[in-house]
C-alpha cells in the first residue's frame, strides 16, 4: 500500500522572483515539513490573480527551485481564468502565465501554471519492489465508500524519494481520499 498526499494549491518560486515579491535576500520559513525529504510548507504566502478571479493566500513552497511553478486544481484554472494544462512537474513549455504579489512587490510570470500530473514518488528500492521505472505509468486503485480506479499515473524515482502518491483536491474530493490514506498499484 502506497500513502496519499493531497496537495492543495501551491507555489514553488525561483530565487529572482522570491526577491521581487519578498525582498532581496529574503529566506522563506517553514511552518511544516512535507512527506518529501528536506521539503516544506512556508509561513509565507503569494496573491495570486487571474483573469476571472485570484486567491489572496497561495502557499509557498520550499526549498527554491530553479524555476517558478504555480500549481492548482482544474477548478482553481476556472476560478482564475487561466487554461492550466496538465504537466508533470518542470514540464512548462507552453504554459500560461499568471500575476503574482508579494509583500514586497509583483511580478507577471510568463509561464509556470500547471495542473500537476498525479504522480507517486519512490526510491529505487521501492521501484524495483513494485517493478516499475522512472517515467512509467501504471494504475492505481483507492478503498472506501468512493474507490476509484487512477490510471496513467505517473511514477517518479530518485534516492531522496520518500513514498508517496500525489493528486490534487479535485482527484481527492472525488475519490473521498485525504492525506495519509493509502492506494495499491495495479499489477
Amino acid at each position: 500500500m502506497i500513502p496519499i498526499g493531497v496537495s492543495n494549491r501551491h507555489i514553488h518560486l525561483k530565487r529572482e522572483d522570491l526577491d521581487k515579491l519578498f525582498g532581496e535576500g529574503y529566506q522563506l520559513t517553514t511552518a511544516k515539513k512535507l512527506s518529501q525529504p528536506g521539503e516544506f510548507a512556508a509561513n509565507e504566502t503569494v496573491r495570486v490573480v487571474g483573469s476571472k478571479g485570484e486567491f489572496p493566500a497561495v502557499r509557498v513552497l520550499g526549498p527554491l527551485r530553479k524555476f517558478t511553478q504555480l500549481e492548482i486544481s482544474n477548478t482553481d484554472s476556472f476560478s482564475l481564468g487561466v487554461k492550466a494544462p496538465l504537466r508533470a512537474s518542470g514540464n512548462l513549455d507552453g504554459t500560461p502565465g499568471i500575476k503574482l504579489v508579494g509583500p514586497k512587490g509583483a511580478l507577471e510570470i510568463q509561464e509556470g501554471v500547471i495542473v500537476a500530473e498525479r504522480h507517486i514518488h519512490m526510491t529505487p528500492g521501492d521501484a524495483a519492489n513494485y517493478n516499475v521505472q522512472d517515467g512509467d505509468y501504471v494504475s492505481v486503485k483507492s478503498a472506501g465508500e468512493r474507490s476509484l480506479i487512477f490510471n496513467q499515473v505517473l511514477i517518479r524515482v530518485k534516492d531522496s524519494y520518500a513514498l508517496d502518491m500525489h493528486i490534487d483536491t479535485d482527484e481527492a474530493n472525488a475519490a473521498g481520499l485525504r492525506t495519509g490514506d493509502h492506494i495499491e498499484i495495479i499489477k
